[in-house]
């Protein structure tokens, strides 16, 4: 059972209310969600495939990430999903925005990470992602929505210094 802090739409914590995985959320109830935006030092970005088996299977995401676990601040769970979907180690990550978004009870913390890690050590989490690659800044904000599972992205993205 997987368990998620309760936040207000003003991203403070609900005292005394955890939420649990895969239960409906109370009204006003939000939970938290990072995600992770891979630039490499070369100036190209990761982008992973989704599992055909999950929503949106088969689509790209510009992104790693994931809920936050009851307890972790979002610093913590955006290196954990960073390590889990993509196997790359790194504290070095610098929040790039928020997003409030109530009409699926979440809250986005978005964060990127620039790294010089092995662009072929990248691995993939079973039941997660099937395939990855790097994509130049152009080629990712060009991508259709048929193939990139958040637009979001493209905006943070277009958004950030090269």
């Amino acid at each position: 059972m997987e368990l998620w802090d309760a936040y207000d739409a003003q991203f403070n914590k609900i005292a005394g209310k955890t939420l649990v995985r895969g239960e409906p959320l109370p009204e006003g109830a939000l939970h938290l969600v990072c995600d992770v935006i891979v630039r490499h030092t070369d100036g190209s970005y990761l982008l992973m495939q989704r599992d055909p088996r999950k929503v949106y299977g088969g689509m790209w995401e510009a992104t790693a990430g994931g809920s936050a676990l009851a307890g972790e601040t979002p610093l913590e769970c955006a290196m954990r999903e960073l390590r889990e979907e993509t196997g790359i180690v790194s504290a070095d990550l610098t929040q790039v925005g928020t997003v409030t978004a109530p009409e699926v009870h979440a809250i986005y913390v978005e964060f990127l990470c620039v790294t010089d890690w092995e662009k072929g050590a990248v691995t993939l989490q079973e039941g997660e992602t099937v395939d990855f690659q790097w994509v130049s800044r152009e080629e990712l904000l060009a991508m259709k929505q048929d193939r990139l599972v958040t637009q979001r992205m493209q905006q943070f993205i277009d958004e950030l210094k090269p």
